[in-house]
């Protein structure tokens, strides 16, 4: 054996240690988290080392206001209650769109795949993200039940800079609690998702409040977990 195919050899086996640990390690968590609240994701880690300080505070499924488990559903997911974590029909539409665009106009990511992502990895985007995504994705929706995602989801998802989970968001923007949102400001809140930063200071923008729209006429279309 030569030193080269030996060296390879080695790196090989590095690596799978490393994918057996970081599984082991996300599978640990997710134990945790099934019952305990999530207080840190990778997404607040990030902002953490970027300098920023991070508001958030853990809220049980009771806790937000339906109208705001509804508007993420209507907009994030519509079949987020009967898949197994992918969305094949909406996969395959945004596809559709993307090709008659020309650009990577629209996602297929169900929130359980942006639970993932969020969660234990970051936003650069790659096929070996891609992958570790749809491999947490199928962790996540073997180990937790739907309302479980759902909640995890709306505690962690990013409402503005250092804004983290649906009443921090609710506080921030309206100084109520979650619970309290009704359906134009829960509304509101899901559609700033795609792009909080920017939304947080221009909420009077048009796509932003387009969105909200939207949202407003389907939610009642919504079914919860």
């Amino acid at each position: 054996m030569t030193a080269v195919s030996t060296f390879f050899k080695r790196l090989f086996g590095a690596l799978v240690l490393l994918a057996v640990a970081f599984y082991i390690s996300v599978a640990g968590l997710l134990m945790v988290w099934k019952s305990q609240p999530i207080n840190n994701s990778m997404f607040m880690i990030a902002h953490r080392l970027g300098g920023g300080s991070v508001t958030q505070t853990w809220v049980e499924y009771e806790d937000i206001a339906k109208s705001a488990k509804r508007a993420a559903i209507v907009s994030e997911d519509s079949r987020f209650a009967s898949h197994n974590g992918f969305d094949m029909e909406g996969i395959e539409a945004a596809m559709k769109k993307n090709e008659s665009s020309g650009t990577v106009a629209a996602g297929g990511s169900t929130i359980t795949q942006q639970l993932a992502k969020n969660l234990f990895l970051t936003s650069h985007r790659s096929y070996v993200r891609k992958g570790l995504e749809a491999s947490i994705t199928l962790m996540i929706e073997g180990m937790w039940d739907k309302q479980r995602i759902l909640t995890a989801y709306l505690n962690v998802a990013e409402f503005g800079n250092g804004i983290y989970g649906i009443e921090a968001a609710a506080h921030h923007y309206f100084n109520k609690p979650a619970s309290k949102l009704n359906r134009d400001e829960s509304a509101l809140l899901i559609s700033m998702l795609t792009n909080p930063k920017y939304y947080q200071g221009h909420m009077s923008d048009k796509r932003l409040r387009n969105k909200q729209r939207i949202i407003m006429r389907r939610m009642n279309n919504a079914v919860l977990p």
